[in-house]
């Protein structure tokens, strides 16, 4: 027998208990039994462990048959059936000498099903002393002398006193105790039952918190008794009481492992039904169920002649819909028809799937396809190509592809939505596709290019610094004599930084790609030996006038002098200003629940990820993405729905409030009132431009200055929804399904932007309270109609990012949050928001610009940096 772990842990494996063994439960199994057939019925329990039982239950209570030895025999068969007995053996029984016959014939640790208080304390105690002499664990059904519990505090009352008995008067193990507080029948047509399921739920929820160790089980089959003779809606009644169980602490039950559905897959229309009956959330929940019931047949999808006339189509043609739809569900099926009548496997990937993926690209291409559905168009593909790859293995064949691509992004960035944005949609167009993932070093990028003989290299990056690893890349690609095509994209970089800074360095072609719609064309071109030379001519000469225009791009306004800025720096009558004084000076931890954060979310940036343009919430109902900018709007919020159940993205952030003067450019921040210790100095840069009507702002003019003697105050914070995003990304991708891989980090970073807004308004109006009546819409919110601002280092007001580490250090923000700066002072997770936060009424955002000479050399010293550092540093920030 194999070691099956029952964790305590929120995340620990829940476990299913096969219910197919049991003469009760099965027909099947209790007719082999009847007719003798012991060796077709250990196929049932063998079938039950492949379809992924963790334990079995076995039940031989029949009138009609000698229960205790066939108990006895059933347990001796599986002995020598090594595929079955490695799994533990739950024996289920109402009569005592068949559960003490079957505990003889186990060698290992066994469960007992089971024992209960309802023929009184002594028996129960006798019953459990026996099992603890056997080292077996029991389940303890919630059922006394005066009957079963059916309400939550009834179901609380018996397992508590159950636990206390067995735990303090004999010494059984807590942790070999599985309580079943008793699942029993919802939308039976009677009211009293329209609450059953809550109130296990419910009681799961107090038996886990106050039982320290105990287990809670039941029988799943009993919550759809109302709906016997129709699977689909019986499995999803199943899917859902589960789902909101385990969160309550449910780690066991017993069911039939091979027919669960997956709760995200039970179609919205039923799951939403299902959940009102569950939940009780509706009066009218039960008929509204009976209502739907109907329409749901076979795989439990609703039936309609209209959404299933495709599956008429020939093979080829079905595939090439399910491809440009997104659809999933007949998949694999369809995969196998075409494999059957293919030569070899592989031409299924080379003939119908890649026509259909063709038509993808062209209606992508000509605009009547968009970003969020070609992402779920290759989540088709990669479903149908993890078909065939095992057939495909068999033949030791190899496909052919447009090319061999490798993506990264640069050393000290995070930021990859963009990139694997790109790669879904090269994949899509039959490129291979080598993603080396985020923060590669040049060296790595280069030996995997040369190990894996790929015919192009893209360099994606978010942060200013990757634009400068950027550049050092494409000069090692020099220095070792690569001749392919670099591809180069990012928030940040440009045609313009491309033209000055990258192409000039590196021999071959370097093509800016914006965006992923571009991205397909110009990798074609580049890798078709027709079209390269022109390309890459028609790129050099773009280029050159790139440059050219970058040389006699004059400033808008006048450079000045450091001295000249400074004289004209926002200034106020500090004399006459009182700062606000913090309710609360030093630093603070948050934590926030995601369903608080999602009333936060700015949409607009959220569409624009996927390459959709328009103001949220006009999108919707724009004329040519509104269909699409709906679906992917109901997409991110099933999303969100699934993440504010299931805790699998969290929220942490902190933030700090501390006595400070501005000292020039800087601000000098002190460890408290009597402002003698100064804890960290933050450096800020000036607008260094001709003002005609205006001052040359810088972020420290917005705080008192230390001459003034008015004790004045800052900010910082750091929060992240991004605890857990890494994860949940990779076993989306794992699972072939690019589409919520990329809409997790989506929603994330949505959420991170979220939680910088709320706590920023909590800081407003509680934690410093300058505007404690301050009440805003999230519209309003967005377009910053409060007073203050909180200005992020390595934006336009603060561009530097090495600012963030004095953010950290102030916060104690990894020690915190887990929050960390990569060596160039990126954050991680990716879906991160840092900055400062000051109070000023007037207070406003700007954008410092290029600076001169004179101030970098002055910022640099202030720094500290030594003068090697200073150069570097000098050449990307000069004007």
């Amino acid at each position: 027998m194999e070691a099956t772990n029952t964790r305590q842990s929120a995340s620990a494996t829940f476990i299913n208990v096969g219910e197919r063994t049991n003469v009760t439960g099965s027909a099947k199994f209790k007719r082999l039994i009847l007719e003798d057939d012991f060796e077709a019925a250990l196929d049932v329990a063998r079938q039950q462990v492949e379809n992924g039982a963790q334990i079995i239950d076995i039940n031989m209570d029949e009138a009609m048959l000698d229960s205790k030895a066939a108990m006895v025999r059933f347990l001796n068969l599986i002995a020598s059936e090594p595929d079955i007995s490695r799994v533990p053996i739950m024996i289920d029984s109402s009569k005592w000498d068949v559960i003490e016959a079957g505990l003889k014939c186990i060698q290992g640790k066994a469960i007992v099903n089971s024992i209960s208080l309802k023929e009184g304390e002594d028996a129960f105690l006798q019953q459990a002393r026996l099992l603890k002499r056997y080292g077996a664990a029991t389940v303890v059904m919630a059922f006394d002398e005066t009957g079963q519990a059916d309400t939550k505090a009834r179901k609380v009352e018996i397992c508590t006193r159950s636990y206390k008995l067995l735990t303090e008067k004999i010494g059984f193990p807590p942790e070999d105790i599985i309580f079943d507080p008793n699942i029993f029948a919802v939308a039976t047509g009677i009211e009293e039952h329209n609450n059953y399921a809550v109130d296990f739920i419910e009681a799961t929820r107090e038996i886990r918190r106050t039982l320290p160790h105990a287990h809670v089980s039941g029988g799943l089959s009993n919550i759809s008794f109302s709906f016997r003779g129709n699977n689909p809606v019986r499995e999803a009644m199943h899917s859902v009481f589960l789902y909101h169980a385990i969160q309550a602490g449910m780690d066991m039950a017993i069911v039939n492992a091979g027919q669960l559905e997956v709760y995200d897959e039970i179609p919205l229309t039923l799951r939403e039904a299902v959940e009102d009956v569950i939940l009780n959330r509706r009066d009218d929940a039960t008929e509204r169920l009976l209502d739907i019931a109907p329409a749901f047949q076979g795989d439990g999808k609703v039936q309609s002649k209209d959404d299933l006339a495709w599956r008429e189509l020939p093979v080829n043609k079905r595939l090439e819909h399910a491809l440009v739809k997104g659809i999933t569900d007949y998949i694999e099926t369809d995969t196998e028809e075409a494999r059957r009548a293919a030569d070899k496997p592989l031409h299924v990937i080379e003939g119908p799937l890649m026509d259909g993926m063709n038509v993808v690209g062209d209606l992508f291409g000509e605009g009547k396809m968009f970003l969020p559905q070609v992402v779920k168009s290759a989540r088709v593909m990669k479903k149908a190509v993890a078909y065939l790859e095992p057939y495909i293995e068999q033949e030791k064949e190899k496909g052919s592809s447009n090319g061999k691509i490798l993506l990264a992004t640069v050393k000290g960035d995070v930021h990859d939505i963009g990139k694997n944005i790109v790669g879904v949609v090269l994949q899509c167009n039959n490129f291979e596709i080598i993603d080396l993932g985020v923060m590669v070093p040049a060296a790595k990028i280069l030996q995997v290019a040369k190990e894996e003989n790929v015919d192009m290299i893209g360099l994606s990056g978010l942060i200013t610094p990757s634009l400068d690893e950027m550049v050092h890349v494409a000069k090692e690609m020099e220095r070792q004599a690569f001749d392919l095509p670099l591809l180069i994209g990012g928030a940040t970089t440009s045609k313009a930084h491309t033209a000055v800074k990258i192409e000039q360095n590196y021999h071959a072609p370097v093509a800016y790609v914006a965006n992923a719609s571009r991205a397909v064309g110009v990798c074609q071109k580049l890798l078709s030996k027709e079209q390269r030379s022109v390309f890459a001519a028609a790129l050099s000469e773009e280029y050159e006038k790139a440059r050219a225009q970058h040389a006699r791009k004059q400033p808008r306004s006048k450079p000045v002098s450091l001295s000249v800025a400074r004289n004209n720096k926002w200034t106020c009558d500090w004399a006459r200003y009182l700062p606000p004084v913090p309710k609360q000076l030093g630093v603070q931890e948050v934590k926030v629940s995601l369903q608080t954060l999602r009333d936060y979310i700015d949409w607009t940036p959220f569409f624009l990820t996927w390459s959709l343009a328009g103001k949220y919430p006009r999108i919707l109902q724009d004329d040519v993405v509104g269909e699409q900018a709906q679906s992917l709007f109901d997409d991110a919020n099933a999303m969100l729905d699934h993440l504010c159940k299931t805790n699998e993205l969290q929220a942490k952030g902190v933030f700090g409030l501390f006595p400070a003067n501005s000292d020039g450019d800087d601000i000098v921040i002190f460890e408290d009132e009597r402002r003698q210790t100064i804890l960290h100095t933050a450096h800020h840069l000036r607008q260094q431009t001709e003002k005609a009507n205006g001052a040359n702002h810088c972020l420290s003019d917005f705080v008192a200055p230390i001459s003034s003697q008015t004790p004045d105050y800052v900010g910082a914070f750091a929060v992240t929804a991004g605890i857990g995003e890494d994860e949940l990304a990779k076993a989306y991708e794992e699972a072939g399904d690019d589409y919520n891989a990329i809409m997790v980090k989506a929603v994330a970073d949505r959420l991170a932007e979220a939680f910088a807004e709320y706590l920023h308004e909590q800081v407003r109006k509680e934690f410093w309270g300058y505007s404690p009546n301050e009440s805003l819409s999230n519209d309003e919110l967005i377009r910053e109609k409060y007073q203050g601002i909180r200005p992020a280092p390595g934006y336009a007001a603060c561009p530097e990012h090495t600012e963030k580490q004095v953010i950290w250090d102030l916060l104690q923000a990894e020690q915190r949050t887990g929050m960390k700066l990569t060596e160039s002072f990126a954050m991680w997770p990716g879906a991160s928001v840092s900055g400062w936060y000051f109070a000023h009424p007037d207070s406003r955002y700007f954008a410092v610009a290029q600076i001169q000479q004179d101030q970098a050399h002055d910022y640099a010293e202030r720094k500290g940096w030594p003068s090697e550092s200073i150069e570097k540093w000098l050449a990307p920030n000069l004007q």
